[in-house]
């Protein structure tokens, strides 16, 4: 079938990870399932516009958000771009398309207080393998801007200690390398000398482990740093993203050149880039108003 064509299309050639692949194949069973249900059983490969906009109007109607109404008609373009680029289609039914509105976010970081707090309640609890794990987990992020996915995919291989640098497999399979500091260093060889120390290791080749030797697990990422951070923040959100973000923030708070930090987020463009510039461009203007001489009384 042409869905399954695709979904090799994604991972091989497109090199998108499983999760993504994933969440496209959802999105075209999920308007499959539409037409079957109210054109009795039309084939997405002859749905027309109006029909797409049916879909796009039943969505709104269960209260999908905009963000993610436009996500599933982005996966449904690929997919009819893909079937013409295969000669099964001859026009895009969305190629007129505009998408929905969406009001954007402005991401708040951890101040660099709440990092420094979450950092020392995390040091008072280091005694076993995974307080030992959960604050190199921690420290990792913050020192990095990693993603999620990222952290839970090192391997042992991918850290060279003679260079002190960690090698990050990003979005579509793209390589970076992050320097590591030397408090990150001297973290991760007590993690691993707790992580030696474990009964049974399964997945010997990663370097986040659960106790029982298991690879390590996005939502266990989450709850990692959602246990610490709740405790020293009032933001609704505790999350690896909101580190990421603080890594980048507090990096061009200081001065960081804008393509470096573009670098170590593996950022495939600039403009992915500048959207943490907002909290750098608030703390300018506060250094700005203090210390402009006009400003002094």
């Amino acid at each position: 079938m042409s869905v399954e064509k695709f979904s090799d299309y994604l991972t091989l050639e497109k090199k998108y990870s499983k999760h993504t692949v994933t969440a496209y194949i959802n999105d075209l069973d999920a308007f499959q399932l539409f037409l079957n249900d109210v054109y009795e059983g039309d084939a997405i490969i002859t749905a027309n516009y109006g029909q797409i906009r049916q879909w796009i109007v039943a969505l709104v109607n269960d209260g999908i958000s905009n963000r993610s109404i436009n996500r599933k008609i982005s996966s449904l373009s690929s997919y009819y771009k893909y079937l013409q680029k295969v000669s099964d289609l001859k026009e895009n039914p969305l190629v007129k398309h505009r998408a929905l509105k969406v009001e954007k976010k402005v991401q708040i970081p951890f101040s660099e207080t709440e990092l420094k707090e979450a950092l020392l309640l995390i040091n008072e609890e280091v005694s076993d393998f995974e307080s030992a794990r959960d604050k190199l987990v921690v420290e990792l992020f913050y020192a990095t801007g990693i993603r999620r996915i990222e952290l839970v995919e090192i391997k042992l291989k991918d850290i060279d200690r003679s260079t002190k640098m960690l090698k990050v497999l990003g979005k579509r399979n793209k390589e970076r390398f992050i320097p590591l500091l030397d408090s990150l260093v001297s973290s991760l060889d007590t993690y691993l000398v707790h992580r030696n120390q474990l009964e049974t290791i399964t997945d010997k080749d990663y370097l986040f482990l659960t106790k029982k030797g298991l690879k390590i697990y996005e939502m266990l990422v989450y709850r990692i740093i959602n246990k610490y951070f709740s405790k020293v923040s009032s933001k609704l959100k505790c999350s690896p993203h909101v580190i990421r973000h603080s890594f980048a923030t507090h990096l061009l708070n200081e001065g960081a050149d804008l393509n470096a930090v573009k670098e170590l987020l593996g950022h495939s463009s600039l403009a992915a880039t500048q959207v943490y510039t907002h909290n750098s461009i608030a703390e300018l203007k506060k250094v700005y108003a203090n210390a402009h001489p006009r400003n002094l009384k």
